[in-house]
C-alpha cells in the first residue's frame, strides 16, 4: 500500500462523471475542467446518435420488408391468373412433380433448408458504433464515452504527443476493465491516421486547442456514411471578426463585427466543414450547433451524394452589415430555376441592398460566405433534452446543458443571425423597451420572434428591418428623447415616418414556455477564472494569472520550484497577496443583466 501511495504522490486524481484520471501536478498534459460542459453535451448528443442510428436501421428493414411483401402479392396474382387458364390435363404432371420433389427433399439434409435465409432478408448487420477522438490528451473524454455511453464497440484515442499518449494509457489502466476492453490509445498524427482510415468511424470528435481547420479535410473523410462529426473551435478572436484576414485563410469566410458574431462563428465553421466535405462528394446535416463558455461546438452528420451537393450554394449566403445601424441582410450564393418539371441551378440574383443603407444612409460591410440553412435539427434537440432530463445524476454539468438545450429548442431555426434589443435602442438613443413588450409588438404585427441561446438580449425574427425600425419609431414617439446631432444613424432612422402603428399590448406568445415556467436559461459561470487554460507543455508563470487565478499560479510555481523545473524572477508572493486580491475584489465595470426581460444595470 505504501508503495502504491509513493507512486501516486506526484499525481492528482481527477474525477468527472464515471471516469477518473491521474494528472501530473506539472502542466505536461493538457486538462481543462471547464470543458466538462463540452464533454457532457457531447455525451448527451452521442447517446441520441446511438438511439437514432438504431431507429433508422429498423426503419430501413421495415421498408425492405414492405417492398418484398408488395412484390410477392403482385407475383401471386399473376400466377393465379395463369393457373386459371391451364387445363385439367396438367394435374397429373403436377402430382408427378410433387412426388419427385418430395423424394428429393427426403434425400437432402433438412437442416440446411431450415437455416437458409431468403435473399431479400440478407441485409447489412448494424454493428456497434466506433468512436475516434482525434486529440485525446489525457484521454478523459474517451474514457467517459466508453464508460457512460452504452452500445459502443470501441473508442480510439489519438495524440501526437508521447507524454499525452503515456498518460492516456495510464488512465485507461486506472479505470479498470470497463475501459481496457473498449479504449485504445495510439501515438499518431490525427490527420494522417484519419486519411488512412476512410469511412471507418461512426463518430469523429475534434476538440483541438485553437482552430480545427487543419483537421477538417481528413475528418470528413474518416466519418462513415450517416456518421457524426463533433467539432470544437476556440479561436473566437479569429472567427468573430477581430482578425478577418486570418479567418479567411483558415475557414474561407470573412467575418463582420456584429452582436451576432458568435452565431456567425458557428455558421462560418459549418460552411468550412461543408466545403471540405463537398470535395469528396459528401455533404453535412447539422443536428446541433452551440456557443458555450469561450468556444463554439457543432454536431453534424456526414452523408455521400453527388447530386445532393448541388444544393450547397443554396445553403450559403453573404452578409451585408450596415456600418451605421444594426440592420443586416443576406445574399444567397445560388438559386434554383424550375422549368418543365426539371430543376436547374443558377447564381443568386443580387445585390439585395443598395449602395447605402435605406434606413440610415451608411455604407455596408460584406462578410461571408456563411451557412445560412438551419444549424439545428429540432427533433434531435428535443430528443436529446428528453433523454438528459431523467439522468441528472449522470451529468456533472446537468444544469448548464439543459439550459442551453432548452433555449436552443425555442429558437427560430429558419432565420440566421439575430439582433440585440439594447443595441437597436442605443442606435436611436432611447430607453430600451422590455423584451416582452418588444416581442409583443412584433407578434402583433404578424411576425415571429424568439430568443437566442447565444445572447440573453438577442432576438431572432422574420420581420424585415423596416418593421423593426417602425416599432422603434412608435416607441420613441411614446417615449420622447433629447434632440440628437443630425448626422447620426439614429436621427436618420427617426426622421422617417412609421408605416405601421405598433401595438405593444402583451401577446400570449411573447414569453416562451421556459420563461413562463421560470426555467433558468442563462447561467453564470460556476466559479472565477472559468475559461481557457494554458497550453500543455508551457511553463506557468505570473502572466497567466488572468487564466488560472492567484491560488493556482502560486501552487503551480511552488511545485515547479520544488522540482527544479523553473526559476522565476519574481517570488510567488508577487503574483498573489495584496496585488492579486485587489484585482479580484475590484468591482466590475461591466453592465450586468438581472433577469429575463430586464435591462442590464451597473453594479
Amino acid at each position: 500500500m505504501a508503495e502504491v501511495e509513493d507512486k501516486l504522490k506526484d499525481y492528482e486524481i481527477k474525477k468527472e462523471g464515471e471516469a477518473e484520471i491521474l494528472m501530473l501536478k506539472s502542466n505536461a498534459v493538457f486538462f481543462n475542467p471547464v470543458q466538462v460542459h463540452n464533454r457532457d453535451m457531447s455525451i448527451a448528443v452521442l447517446r441520441t446518435f446511438v438511439s437514432k442510428r438504431k431507429e433508422e436501421h429498423e426503419a430501413l428493414l421495415n421498408k425492405k420488408n414492405k417492398s418484398h411483401k408488395k412484390g410477392n402479392q403482385i407475383e401471386t396474382s399473376v400466377v393465379n391468373g395463369d393457373a386459371a387458364l391451364t387445363g385439367q390435363h396438367d394435374k397429373m404432371d403436377v402430382v408427378n412433380e410433387k412426388e419427385t420433389n418430395q423424394a428429393t427433399n427426403e434425400i437432402e439434409d433438412p437442416s440446411k433448408e431450415a437455416t437458409k435465409t431468403p435473399s431479400w432478408k440478407v441485409t447489412r448487420e448494424l454493428k456497434p458504433p466506433v468512436v475516434l477522438e482525434a486529440l485525446a490528451a489525457s484521454g478523459l473524454r474517451s474514457l467517459r464515452y466508453a464508460r457512460e455511453v452504452d452500445g459502443l464497440e470501441k473508442v480510439v484515442a489519438l495524440d501526437n504527443d508521447k507524454a499525452s499518449v503515456e498518460a492516456c494509457k495510464r488512465n485507461i489502466k486506472f479505470n479498470g476493465s470497463a475501459a481496457i476492453n473498449k479504449v485504445e490509445a495510439h501515438l499518431a498524427d490525427a490527420r494522417v491516421y484519419m486519411l488512412t482510415h476512410p469511412k471507418e468511424f461512426d463518430v469523429v470528435d475534434l476538440d483541438p486547442y485553437g482552430s480545427p481547420s487543419v483537421f477538417l479535410d481528413s475528418a470528413v473523410q474518416a466519418v462513415a456514411d450517416g456518421g457524426l462529426l463533433m467539432c470544437t473551435a476556440t479561436d473566437l478572436a479569429v472567427l468573430c471578426g477581430t482578425n478577418g484576414e486570418v479567418c479567411y485563410s483558415k475557414y474561407g469566410s470573412y467575418p463582420v463585427k456584429g452582436k451576432y458574431c458568435h452565431e456567425m462563428a458557428l455558421r462560418i465553421l459549418l460552411a468550412s466543414i461543408e466545403s471540405h466535405a463537398n470535395r469528396y462528394k459528401r455533404y453535412i446535416v447539422p443536428v446541433l450547433s452551440v456557443f458555450m463558455d469561450f468556444y463554439v461546438r457543432v454536431f453534424v452528420r456526414v452523408f455521400t451524394s453527388a447530386s445532393e451537393i448541388k444544393n450547397t450554394p443554396l445553403k450559403l449566403s453573404y452578409v451585408y452589415q450596415c456600418a451605421g445601424c444594426d440592420s443586416f441582410h443576406l445574399q444567397s450564393l445560388g438559386r434554383t430555376v424550375t422549368k418543365n418539371n426539371s430543376v436547374k441551378y443558377a447564381p443568386g440574383i443580387g445585390p439585395v441592398v443598395p449602395q447605402e443603407c435605406s434606413d440610415c444612409g451608411k455604407k455596408f460591410n460584406v462578410g461571408g460566405p456563411i451557412w445560412s440553412a438551419p444549424i439545428h435539427d429540432q427533433d434531435w434537440v428535443l430528443s436529446t433534452l428528453t433523454d438528459v432530463r431523467p439522468m441528472k445524476d449522470r451529468y456533472p454539468a446537468y444544469n448548464k446543458i439543459t439550459s442551453v438545450l432548452t433555449t436552443v429548442s425555442e429558437e427560430l431555426h429558419d432565420f440566421p443571425l439575430f439582433f440585440s434589443l439594447h443595441s437597436i435602442s442605443g442606435t436611436v438613443k432611447c430607453t430600451s423597451p422590455s423584451a416582452v413588450m418588444f416581442r409583443s409588438a412584433v407578434i402583433n404585427a404578424g411576425y415571429q420572434i424568439s430568443s437566442s441561446h447565444i445572447n440573453p438580449l438577442g432576438l431572432k425574427s422574420d420581420a424585415p428591418w423596416e418593421v423593426i425600425w417602425d416599432i422603434m419609431r412608435c416607441w420613441v414617439k411614446n417615449h420622447p428623447i433629447k434632440e440628437q446631432p443630425h448626422d447620426t444613424p439614429g436621427t436618420a432612422i427617426l426622421s422617417k415616418s412609421s408605416q405601421i402603428e405598433a401595438n405593444f399590448s402583451r401577446a400570449v406568445a411573447a414569453l416562451s414556455k421556459a420563461q413562463t415556467k421560470k426555467v433558468k436559461r442563462f447561467l453564470p459561470n460556476p466559479e472565477s477564472h472559468w475559461g481557457p487554460k494554458v497550453r500543455a507543455g508551457r511553463t506557468i508563470t505570473s502572466k497567466h494569472i488572468s487564466l488560472l487565478g492567484a491560488e493556482a499560479i502560486n501552487g503551480a510555481i511552488g511545485h515547479q520550484e520544488a522540482n527544479g523545473e523553473v526559476t522565476t524572477d519574481k517570488p510567488a508572493s508577487d503574483t498573489g497577496g495584496t496585488v492579486v486580491t485587489d484585482e479580484v475584489n475590484e468591482p466590475s465595470t461591466k453592465r450586468q443583466k438581472t433577469s429575463d426581460g430586464e435591462q442590464p444595470t451597473e453594479p
